[in-house]
Parts: C-alpha cells; structure tokens; sequence
C-alpha cells in the first residue's frame, strides 16, 4: 500500500483536474433547455376538463388533484427572478474583453429569468384558467343533481376548494410582480447612476457604458411587460375569488331557502322511498359484515384494539394530570365556584377530546386495514362523529347542571328541573344527530330526495316540541332556597324566547322550509352546547387569573407543596393560566363554530394562513408567525448572549488574573452587543424592514433634540466610562456630595453604595462632565492623616519622638514611605501635631486611625505628656469700703422690695419649686431665663468639660470674694444674682441650666 501511494496522489489529482474543468458544463447545462421542467404544465390542467361530462355526484373528486398539480410549477423558479437582481449592477466594475464576456453572461442570464418568469405567468395563466372551467363545471354540475340530496354542500365544498387554489395563485403572481419591481427601482437607480447619454457633438462615452445602459433599458421594458401581465393576472384570480365567494353565498341561500310542498302525497312517496332504502341499507350492511366476518376479522379486531388502546392511553394519562379537575368528592360539601367552574371545563373537554381519538384512530386504522367498503364509509364515518357529539352534549349538560351532585352545579336549579334538562337536551341532540346520520344513509344510496326532507321535517318538529316543553318546565331557584325544593318558572323573557323559537322551527318545517328549520334546529343544539362549553371556559381562565385564585385550588395547592413555590409566583402562573385557557377557547372552538354557521375548512385554513402569514395594514404586511419566530429567536439570542458571559467571565477572565473593572468592561460590552445582535436578528426574522424605520430614527432624533439629549448624554457617558474605565465595580469614589463604592456601572446611570449602605444612582454624565475622586483607581495604595493636640508646657521634639515611636511597627502601616510626623503650629494654650502614614490598602483607614489614636495615647500617658494645662489658680476678688457699703444698701433695699410678695413664697427645697394658685407658669416668667454672666459661665463650663485634659477651675472661697455692684432687679436676698421670684423655679445652688 506504501508503494502505490504517490500513484494514488497522481489518480486523485487527475480526477480533480477533470470535475474541475467539467463542472462549468455541468452548471451550463440546465441552462440550456430551462423550459423543460416547466413544459408539462400547462398541459395538466388537462384531465379536468372531462369533468362537466359526468353527472354522477360521486366523480367529481377524481378531477380535485389535476389543478393541484401545475401549483409546483410557479412555485419552484421563484429563485431565479432573484438572479439579474445581482448579477447586472457588477457588470460596470470591469473593462475590456474580461468585462464584456462579463457583461454577455449577465445578459444571458437576465434573459434565462425573464423568459422564466414569463413561462411561470403563462402557466398560472393556464392554470386560472382551467380553475375558472372547474367553477363552471361545478355549477353545471350542481344544477344537474339538483334532485340529488346533499348535493349544494359537496358543490359548496368544492367551490371552497377552488377558491383556496385561487387565492394560492395570486399571491405567487404577486410576489413574483413584487421581486420584478423591486428588480426595476434597482435599475432605474443604476441609470441614474450611469447618467444620460451624452449630447450631440459632446465626447462620446465608453462602449461599455453604452451597452449597460441598453441592455438596463432593455431589461426594464422586459419587466414592465412582465409587471403589467402579473397584475392583469391577480386582478383576473381576485374577480374569479369573488365571483365564487358570491356563489356559495347564493347556493348558501338558495339551500335554506328552498320551498317543498308538504302534502299527502309526499309523505306516502316518502313512506315508500323508505322501505326501498331501508332493505337496501340492511342488504349493504348484512354483505359487508359478512365479508368482513369472514375475510377481514383478523384487520377489524386489530383496527379495534389499537383505537381502543390509543382512547385509553389518553383516558389514563388525562386523569392521571387532571385528576383533581374530573372528580366531584363526596366528602367536599362546599366547593368553592372556581373549584366548580374548573371541574366542569376539565371534565368537559378531556373526555371529548378522548372520544374523538378513538373515534379518528377507529376510523384511520380500518381504512388502513382496508376494511371499510366505499358505501360503508362515509356511514361509519358520520356514526363516529355523531357519538362524539352526543358524547360532548351529555358531559357539557352534567357539568353544568350534575343532576346527582348539587352542590356542583353551576346554575340554581331544582334537582328535579336538573334531571329533566338533562333529558330534554340529550333528546334534542339525539334528534338533530340522528337525523343527519339518516341523511348520510340517503345519500349513500341515492334515496329520492323527498325521504330527505320528510325525515328532516320530522326532526324539526321534534326538536320544536322538545323546546316548547323545556319553556313551560319549573326549574329556577331562588337564592336562598334549598336546590330540592320546588322550582319556579323561567324568567318571562326566557320562557318566551323558548316557546317562540320552538313555534318557529314547527312553522318552518310545515310551511315548506324545512332546510331552514334543519339549519335553525342545529345550531340550538351544537352552538349552543359550544357556546355553554365556551362561556364555561372564558369563566375559568378570568377566575383563575384572579389575585390569589390558583393557590385555592387544588393544583395550586400541590404546586406549592412540590415546588416550594411563593404566592408570587402562585399568582404569575395562575394569570398564565387563565391567558392559556382563553387561547385555547378561541383556537378550539372558533372553528367549531365557523363550521357549524356554514364555514369549509378551506376558508378556515385560508383566513388563518392569512392572519398568521399576511395582515396588511396599508402598504405595510406584519406576519404574526414571523413576529413569533423574532421574538423566538431575540429570547434565544438573549439566553446565549447570558451564557456567553458568564462563561466568560467565569472561565477565561477568571482564570487570566484580570482586573475585577475589566472583567466588568468586557460583560456589559459582550451583553449590549449580544442583545443589539439578537435585537437585529429577531427584528429581521419578524419581517420588518429595517430600511422602513427611516421615520423612526427621525422621530427619535427629534425626541433626543427636544427632550431626550440627557438620555442620549448618559447612554454615551457610560459607553464611555466603560471603555475610558476612570474608575471600575468596586473602587472608592467621590464625586461632589456623594461618596461611596461603586456597584455597576449600567447605560445611564452608575450605582454606588455609600458607607451607610445607601444605594444612590448617579447619572453618567455627572462623572464625564464633573470631577471625580478615586481612592482605589490603579491601585489601593493611600495616605492617612491624623491630627493631635498637646499642651504647650511640652517639649515639641519629644512629642515628635513620642508620635514616631507610637505609629512605628504598627500593623497595616507601610515601612515605605515611612510615617511622617508634622508640626503643623502652637499657640499659647496648646501644641498641634500631623501624622501622616501610608497604607497598603486605603480601604482599612477607619481601622489604622484607631489604631493609630490607641498607640499614640497609650505612648504619650508612659512618657508624662500632657494633653492640658495645669488647673486654674485661685484670684481674690477686692472692693473697697464705700463699694460695700453700696452693695449692702442695695442688698437690703431689694430685700424690702420683695416682703410683699413673700408670701407667695413657701420655704422648701433649695432647687425645686412650689407653684401656688395664682402665680404664673414658670415657663412665662422673664427673670427664669439667667442672665448674660451665668450664660456665659455654662458655656465655659461645658466648653472646659469637653477637653479630657483641662480640669474645671475651682470657684474660691467665700470669704475671698468681696460683694460686687449689682442690680437690683438681679438679686435676690436669699439666692443671690439671677434667683426666679414669687411663682417661679428655685434653682439648686451651684447647679447650672
């Protein structure tokens, strides 16, 4: 193998060289014959022509697949129209012979698309047209079988069919007439771009220029041909839409309205027909059970067994999650009315949906198994979808009124009158059911359509009479009243609403209107129940959306439990709840009730195509499947841009011994350009043009000039800030008042936590535009400085000595630079001294200032420094002789001035008062408030009180102090200066205010 190896190099190497040179033919060569694909096409549409030539009802659906089938033709080359989108407008960038081989292949391709696109509008031509031929044909055709039963709703069913098939068709036209204007606005910018060709006698201009401009103009004429054909043709497809739209509405109308002579005669041909069609039916039956009995056992038990088992499935699983909304417990005997409401939803819509699983699995499985005969089918298949009915009818009805359970039911009703609405719903439902089972047997076996109408007219009349006698029942309750008591009539308007509408139905159907009265009949029965079962349902998504509603129930209750959950939460999950049920409400049974007004399911599936796909407001078209996929995507987008930094930051940052600020940095810059990524893509899935928002910007460029710049200012300053990085997470600010560490720095504002832990949001402006201090902006190295006082009788150098020894070789203090010990001043009283130490970490300086004081105290008490000066010495106070002889006089004078009130004044505690009637409040007297001196000696007091190290002076002795001048009006005999007279407060002695 070794040896054969470069033999091996050189085979590969040759057949690369030759896919290589071979591969531009291959890519040629489609190219060649386009219209091939494309040819069979026009001629599919073919097979339906045949179709107006056979009047059986039952042929016409061999004719359905031939006008599908030319669909795939427009709807595969739409891609190509794309193509000379491109490839012309680079045709210019190259000269010479390189350019012009260029310039051919582009024209080459132009032409490809364009003759594309005209072969795809020929073939949507041909195929309007032979759509247009199936519309006539099924108008023939049901004029034709106009004897027939059920015939206007297989011609109705077949219009809506055509109908989809036309509105398909149009909007490929017209999104291929949108791609070839869009192509035309590319050229028209690109002749503008080349320019006019030049003026007579002017310079002539390069060939190449020249021909662009031709083949650009040529190109154009192509797509303006191609655009006016287009619109021709959706106009075409539009009016065609139209005109079968007020088709079936005539049919709609013509089938309800259609008068039959109700007389003898009728009924005994009806009596007839009858007989005839029920030996037929028994003979169809009888053969094929015994076919299949005797050929197809094995195929039907097995058909049987797996719906079975695919019904129970459902069944088991369903009551296993929803058991607390299917059982009624005995022992409850007060539910609450959502508890109510919930059960009868519950036990409403999961034993119908299981229903009509094993009624849609039966029916799959025997078809699969070929067990169902052609006649047979469509019986089998109504008798499936009747039960159904009954069975969704007879659960909706014991919801609501649970005739065995009171205490469940919704409505106040007697127990009795529960019981016979039950009855009376079940009958009217059985009726209406049973009689369009009875109308599928007809039709399968093509029974004159007088038998139709006679059983049609009597389940009118039955249903009629069925209403009549649910008016003239008892069944109301008052409140109040026990729910097994006697009941009361209906409300007035009820009862007569009732009684005429059972009137109607009666008169209807002998009056010749029996399609009319059939119609009127189902409604009552199937709407109604849809209605009820709706109502039900909007009832219990609003009550579960209240505040503190899903935590009542039993499944809240168990999601608590399970799930640790709060009431919040409870809360949240609850309003999701109840918008869950509205969805499904509107989506369930909306088409339900379109379909039972006359409604196909093509129209259903057109209209919900469009208004997921296509609702157009003006010139705009919003698709709520693509705003879905967008938002889909931005959460996705969003989920990953999370991911991603914390995978970052956790894993690469971390590790790489980054910065605390910078690995906060790349964060937020990965988070904004992460959403702004996720934003565009989903704004782009949802199908919005981004082009479009040109009136947007503006708008916001106006908002930011008027009222929006200080947004537009933060958003910038912190962009900013989280590129330039003054400061980062977690450094010490300062920035006017505000003063703290730095938390997030956000878009447009920075969160910083003071010392008090007080959050405070700072715009980021405020730090662009205004200084910031940074303790902690490089690194956390800093300086404290502590100021001490000493007294003046002190030696200054041994304090320095003193202050040094103190900081030196305590903890969190740097060795280098080491601590600087300043005198800062004196004065006659005291020494002031700075010391200045440098700390590894600027955040610990609470703690080293302490330290700092300790040692410095504890330092100055061992070495005999005095913080105070030593106390006060003792100064006589003389007078002269004439001096005290004045103070006496007015000492005694003043004593003699105030006997007369004496007697106000009752001996008691030197420092307390006691208040007579008729003095005034303490509060009020003038003389309470002590005058200028003592003021000012309490002042002193407590300003002397305030220095640990200076004493207060000592007062001297009485009989050191001669008596002073003073006022009359501030002595007091007893007291001294400043005592309060009669009525007011005695104050201690030597006790200051």
């Amino acid at each position: 193998m070794k040896a054969c190896s470069p033999a091996m190099h050189r085979l590969l190497a040759i057949l690369l060289i030759l896919v290589s040179s071979l591969s531009p033919v291959l890519a040629r060569q489609p190219a060649a014959n386009p219209p091939e694909p494309s040819q069979p096409a026009p001629s599919q549409p073919a097979p339906s022509q045949p179709a107006p030539s056979q009047p059986e009802p039952s042929q016409p659906a061999p004719s359905q697949p031939a006008p599908s089938q030319p669909a795939t033709a427009p709807s595969t080359p739409p891609p190509s129209t794309a193509q000379p989108s491109t490839a012309p407008a680079a045709a210019p960038a190259v000269t010479g012979p390189q350019g012009a081989a260029d310039g051919g292949s582009a024209r080459d391709r132009t032409d490809e698309a364009q003759a594309d696109t005209a072969q795809q509008l020929d073939a949507a031509r041909k195929r309007l047209d032979a759509l247009a031929a199936q519309v006539d044909n099924a108008n023939a055709a049901e004029t034709a079988r106009s004897t027939q039963a059920n015939n206007a709703n297989a011609a109705d069913n077949r219009l809506a069919e055509i109908k989809a098939q036309v509105d398909d068709l149009s909007q490929q036209v017209a999104a291929q007439m949108d791609a070839a204007r869009t192509r035309i606005e590319q050229i028209k910018g690109r002749l503008t771009e080349i320019g006019d060709p030049p003026a007579a006698g002017a310079e002539a201009e390069a060939s190449v220029v020249t021909e662009e401009r031709s083949r650009l103009i040529s190109e154009r004429n192509a797509l303006n041909a191609v655009t006016g054909t287009a619109e021709t043709l959706v106009a075409d497809a539009n009016a065609l839409s139209t005109t079968i739209t007020e088709k079936r509405r005539v049919l709609f109308s013509n089938t309800l309205l259609r008068h039959t002579d109700i007389n003898v005669d009728m009924l005994v041909d009806a009596g007839q027909a009858l007989v005839v069609e029920a030996r037929a039916f028994s003979r169809n039956i009888g053969s094929w059970l015994t076919f299949v009995f005797t050929f197809k056992r094995v195929p039907l038990m097995s058909a049987l067994f797996l719906s079975l088992c695919s019904a129970l499935v459902l069944l088991a699983g369903t009551h296993r999650l929803f058991a607390p909304l299917l059982r009624r417990s005995v022992r409850d005997l007060h539910p609450t009315y959502i508890a109510r409401l919930s059960r009868a939803f519950g036990s409403t819509l999961v034993p119908t949906i299981a229903a009509a699983t094993f009624a849609t699995s039966a029916f799959f499985f025997l078809q699969s198994f070929n067990v169902l005969r052609q006649d047979i089918a469509p019986v089998v298949t109504t008798f499936l979808a009747l039960c159904v009915a009954l069975q969704f009818v007879w659960t909706i009805s014991t919801a609501v009124l649970a005739p065995g359970q009171a205490v469940w039911r919704l409505v106040r009703v007697s127990d009795r009158g529960a019981r016979l609405l039950v009855a009376l719903i079940m009958a009217m439902a059985f009726a209406n059911l049973f009689d369009y089972l009875l109308e599928t047997i007809s039709v399968t076996l093509g029974s004159p359509l007088v038998l139709t109408v006679a059983k049609s007219l009597i389940a009118s009349i039955i249903i009629g009479l069925l209403l009549m006698a649910i008016a003239l029942i008892r069944p109301v309750i008052p409140q109040g009243e026990p729910l097994d008591g006697q009941g009361r009539p209906w409300p007035r308007a009820i009862s007569i609403l009732l009684l005429l509408a059972g009137l109607g139905l009666i008169t209807a159907a002998l009056s010749g209107y029996v399609g009319l009265a059939r119609f009127i009949a189902t409604q009552i029965v199937v709407t109604g129940a849809i209605f009820v079962t709706m109502y039900i349902g909007i009832l219990t998504g609003k009550a579960l959306a209240k505040q503190n509603a899903l935590a009542k129930t039993v499944g809240g209750r168990y999601l608590s439990h399970r799930y640790r959950l709060e009431p919040m939460a409870l809360d949240q999950i609850g309003l999701a709840v109840g918008l869950g049920i509205y969805l499904l409400v509107i989506m369930f049974f909306v088409p339900l009730l379109l379909l039972q007004w006359g409604f196909k399911i093509a129209d259903i599936e057109a209209w919900a195509y469009r208004i997921f796909t296509e609702i157009r407001i003006g010139t705009m078209t919003i698709s709520l499947v693509g705003i879905f996929a967008g938002i889909l995507l931005f959460i996705l987008g969003f989920v990953i841009t999370r991911w991603l930094q914390r995978w970052i930051d956790g894993s690469v940052l971390a590790r790489s011994r980054v910065d605390l600020g910078v690995r906060n940095s790349v964060k937020t810059g990965i988070g904004y350009l992460g959403v702004g990524i996720a934003g565009l893509i989903g704004i782009s899935a949802a199908g919005l043009d981004l082009s479009s928002l040109a009136l947007v910007a503006g708008a916001l460029s106006l908002g930011v000039g008027f009222g929006l710049q200080n947004i537009v200012s933060n958003f910038v300053s912190g962009l900013i800030l989280l590129v330039e990085r003054p400061f980062k997470v977690g450094d010490w600010v300062i920035s006017g008042t505000t003063e703290g560490f730095v938390k997030r720095i956000s878009v447009r504002a920075t969160e910083i936590e003071t010392f008090q832990r007080q959050t405070i949001m700072v715009p980021n402006s405020l730090f662009i535009n205004a200084s910031v201090g940074n303790w902690t902006h490089r690194n956390k190295l800093g300086r404290v400085d502590i100021t001490f006082t000493a007294h003046s009788s002190n030696d200054p150098r041994k304090v320095v000595e003193s202050l040094r020894a103190a900081v030196t070789g305590l903890p969190n203090i740097l060795r280098n630079p080491e601590p600087i010990i300043v005198f800062r001043g004196f004065t006659a009283a005291e020494l002031e001294f700075e010391v200045r130490v440098f700390l590894a970490d600027i955040l610990q300086g609470v703690s080293v200032r302490t330290d700092v004081r300790m040692a410095v105290f504890e330092r100055f008490q061992a070495d005999g420094i005095t913080l105070g000066g030593p106390a006060a010495p003792e100064v006589p106070i003389k007078i002269s002789p004439e001096d005290a002889e004045v103070l006496s006089a007015l000492f005694q004078g003043t004593r003699s001035s105030e006997g007369s009130r004496a007697s106000t004044q009752l001996p008691g505690d030197a420092g307390g008062y006691v208040e007579q009637p008729g003095a005034e409040p303490p509060d009020s007297r003038s003389n309470d408030i002590p005058d200028s001196s003592e003021s000012g000696r309490n002042d002193a007091l407590r300003g002397e009180e305030l220095r640990a190290d200076v004493k207060p002076p000592v007062s001297a002795p009485p009989s050191q102090v001669s008596p002073a001048p003073v006022q009359k009006s501030d002595v007091d005999p007893e007291t001294g200066p400043g005592a309060p007279t009669t009525g007011a407060r005695k104050r201690r002695p030597g006790r200051t205010r």
